[in-house]
C-alpha cells in the first residue's frame, strides 16, 4: 500500500478544513434564514405602522449584520485553535505564544491593529487628563496674578480700540462702532467725556503725548483732532470682581450684554466738533497715531494708503503708497520718526522719516493672512499679529525672518507691548486674552468665566505700566472695556 506524502496530507487536511468551514457557514446561513422567517412571521402578526416593504428591508439588513458577526466569531474561534495548537507544539521547548505575538498572517495584523488602537486610546486619555490637570493649575495661577478690577460700560455698540492718556490726569479712551469716543475715569469707571463729532464708526483713538488732545479715526473717511477737559471724580471703593466659582464658560446672547446706558454715558459732557479734521482719504480710516513730538499725525485707510499730516495746518505732507490691499493698522515709534503700517496683503511696512529730505520703506513678509497690527517696542523690535493665528517678533536690522514666533488657536487682533517689561498682550477672536514674553513663552491667560471677562471677540489691548490699580486694558465687541491688574513680578517669576 503506497504511503501518502506529507505535502499531500497537508493539502488534504487544508481542503477538509475549508470544506468544514464552508459547511459551518452554510448551516449558519440556513439557520439564519429560518430565524429571519420566524421573525418575519412574528412581526406580521403584530400591529405595526411600518409598511411591509420597510419591515422586510430592515429584517434583511439586521440578518446581514448578524451573519457578519457570526462569521467573525467563527473566524476568531479558528484563530484561537491555531494559537492553542502552536502553544502545544512549543510547550516542550518552554515557549508560549499569545494572540498579540503571533507573527503569521491575519492574526498578526488584527492583533497589531487592536494594540495600536488601545495604545492610541490610552495616550489620548492620558494626554486629556494631564492637560486638564495642568490647565487647572494654570487657571489658579492666572487668577491670582491677573485680576479683573473695573468694567467700563456705556457704549451702544462694539468697541474697536482702547487707549490710555499720556498726560495728567490719566484717563482711558475707547472708540466704538456707535459713532462715539468716550473718556473714562480709570478708578471709578465713570464716563467723563463723550465725543460725537464723527458720522461713522470710530475705529481708533490715540492721545497726544503732551496735551489734553485726542486723535480719532473713523469710517466717515476722516480723522479728527479734538480737545477735552476732564476733572476726575472721587474714587469709590472697588467691588471685588474676582470671587468667581470655577472657569465655567457659557455662551451669551445679546440680552446678556450691557445695555449701553449702564454707567450714564448719556449725561456726561459732550464734545461735538473737532479742532482739526484730516480729510484726504477715499475710504474708511481704520487707524491713526501721533508721531513723536505730536506735531504730525499718520492715518491708515482702506483706500490702501497711509497719510502723514501736519497737525497745525491739516495739510498732507506725504502719501504712503505701496500696499496691495486695505490697511488695517498704523503705529509710530515712541522716540523716533518711524511708522509701521499693516495690511490685508499679508505684509507690514516700515516707513522711515528720520531724514527730512527722503523717506525710505522696508517690507516685512512673514504672515500668510491679514496682518491685523504691528507695533514697536523699545529698541529695534517690531511685533506683528495676524489672522493666520501667529504673532511674530522682528529685528529691524534683519527683516528676513522673525526672531520669535508665537502660535495660537485663534486670529489675533490689535496687540500691545508692555515696553518696560517686554510683555505682549494678545486679544483673540475667541474671546481670550493671552500674555507672552518677547521670546514666545506663554506667561498667562486672563480669566474668563460666566461672570467676568469678555463675552465676544476681544478687539484691542493697551498697557498702562505706571497706573497703581489697572495696568492692562482690553475692549471687545461685547460693548465694554475692562481694566486688569497684572502682578508683573509674580508673572515673570512663574515663567
Amino acid at each position: 500500500m503506497p504511503i501518502e506524502s506529507g505535502s499531500c496530507a497537508s493539502a488534504r487536511q487544508a481542503k477538509q478544513k475549508r470544506k468544514s468551514h464552508s459547511l459551518s457557514i452554510r448551516r449558519t446561513n440556513s439557520s439564519e434564514q429560518e430565524r429571519a422567517g420566524l421573525q418575519r412571521d412574528m412581526l406580521e402578526g403584530q400591529d405595526s405602522k411600518l409598511p411591509s416593504a420597510v419591515r422586510n428591508t430592515l429584517l434583511e439588513l439586521f440578518g446581514q449584520i448578524e451573519r457578519e458577526f457570526e462569521n467573525l466569531y467563527i473566524e476568531n474561534l479558528e484563530l484561537r485553535r491555531e494559537i492553542d495548537t502552536l502553544n502545544e507544539r512549543l510547550a516542550g521547548e518552554g515557549q508560549t505564544i499569545d494572540g498579540a505575538e503571533l507573527s503569521k498572517g491575519q492574526l498578526k495584523t488584527k492583533a497589531s491593529h487592536s494594540t495600536s488602537q488601545l495604545s492610541q486610546k490610552l495616550k489620548t486619555t492620558y494626554k486629556a487628563s494631564t492637560s486638564k490637570i495642568v490647565s487647572s493649575f494654570k487657571t489658579t495661577t492666572s487668577r491670582a496674578i491677573c485680576q479683573l478690577v473695573k468694567e467700563y460700560v456705556g457704549h451702544r455698540d462694539g468697541i474697536w480700540d482702547v487707549s490710555v492718556a499720556k498726560t495728567q490726569p490719566v484717563v482711558l479712551g475707547t472708540a466704538s462702532a456707535d459713532h462715539t469716543a468716550l473718556l473714562w475715569s480709570i478708578e471709578t469707571g465713570k464716563c467723563l467725556v463723550k465725543y460725537v463729532g464723527h458720522v461713522g464708526s470710530v475705529n481708533s483713538i490715540k492721545f497726544h503725548p503732551t496735551e489734553q488732545v485726542a486723535l480719532t479715526a473713523s469710517g466717515d473717511q476722516t480723522a479728527h483732532i479734538w480737545r477735552y477737559i476732564v476733572q476726575l471724580p472721587t474714587p469709590q471703593p472697588t467691588a471685588d470682581c474676582n470671587q468667581v466659582s470655577g472657569e465655567d464658560e457659557v455662551e451669551f446672547s445679546d440680552k446678556d450684554e450691557p445695555d449701553g446706558d449702564g454707567d450714564g454715558s448719556s449725561d456726561c459732557p459732550t464734545v461735538r466738533a473737532p479742532l482739526t479734521s484730516l480729510k484726504s482719504h477715499q475710504g474708511v480710516v481704520i487707524a491713526a497715531d501721533w508721531l513723536v513730538g505730536g506735531k504730525q499725525a499718520v492715518t491708515a485707510s482702506w483706500d490702501r494708503t497711509a497719510n502723514l499730516y501736519d497737525v497745525e495746518t491739516s495739510e498732507l505732507v506725504h502719501s504712503l503708497t505701496g500696499h496691495d490691499q486695505e490697511l488695517t493698522h498704523c503705529c509710530t515709534h515712541p522716540t523716533q520718526r518711524l511708522v509701521v503700517t499693516s495690511s490685508r496683503d499679508t505684509t507690514f511696512r516700515l516707513w522711515d522719516f528720520r531724514d527730512p529730505s527722503i523717506h525710505s520703506v522696508n517690507v516685512f513678509q512673514g504672515h500668510t493672512d491679514t496682518v491685523t497690527s504691528a507695533v514697536f517696542t523699545v529698541g529695534d523690535n517690531v511685533v506683528s499679529g495676524s489672522d493666520d493665528r501667529t504673532v511674530k517678533v522682528w529685528d529691524l536690522k534683519n527683516m528676513r525672518s522673525p526672531i520669535a514666533t508665537i502660535r495660537t488657536d485663534s486670529a489675533v487682533n490689535r496687540i500691545n507691548v508692555c515696553v518696560g517689561q517686554r510683555i505682549i498682550a494678545l486679544p483673540h477672536d475667541n474671546r481670550q486674552v493671552r500674555l507672552f514674553d518677547m521670546s514666545g513663552v506663554r506667561l498667562a491667560r486672563l480669566p474668563r468665566s460666566n461672570r467676568q471677562g469678555h463675552r465676544r471677540m476681544v478687539c484691542c489691548s493697551a498697557w498702562c505700566e505706571d497706573h497703581p490699580i489697572c495696568n492692562l486694558f482690553t475692549c471687545g465687541f461685547d460693548r465694554q472695556a475692562i481694566g486688569w491688574n497684572i502682578n508683573i513680578p509674580a508673572l515673570l517669576q512663574e515663567k
